[in-house]
């Protein structure tokens, strides 16, 4: 189970901690978290190295690498971090359903 797992620590670094960061990350036409807006599809964490693999609501995203480059500086805050990297993958292709219930409330989304 997810919980479970997020428990776990890799160079005492877990993906609480990651998501926690995550959690201050924006994209910044959306008032949004990027972990509540769905973006984030995962997080690998290898020794002191931590992979970030997340999407944007749309491949002609003007913020693109501006996000990514906020991702990493968040992630590499958290201690026992020693790089980040940040994958823009397209598949599955985000939609807003991909929202959690709390962020489509924020936004005045019903579904």
């Amino acid at each position: 189970m997810r919980e479970q797992a997020m428990e776990e620590t890799h160079n005492g670094i877990t993906e609480e901690a990651v998501y926690g960061a995550l959690k201050e990350c924006y994209d910044p036409e959306i008032p949004i978290d990027i972990v509540n807006l769905g973006l984030v599809y995962g997080v690998t964490i290898v020794d002191d190295w931590v992979g970030v693999k997340m999407t944007l609501t749309s491949p002609g995203c003007p913020a693109s690498n501006m996000i990514s480059e906020e991702v990493k500086q968040r992630v590499r805050q958290i201690p026992g971090v020693g790089d980040a990297d940040v994958r823009i993958v397209w598949q599955p292709e985000w939609k807003p359903t991909m929202m959690s219930e709390e962020a489509r409330k924020k936004l005045g989304i019903n579904k």
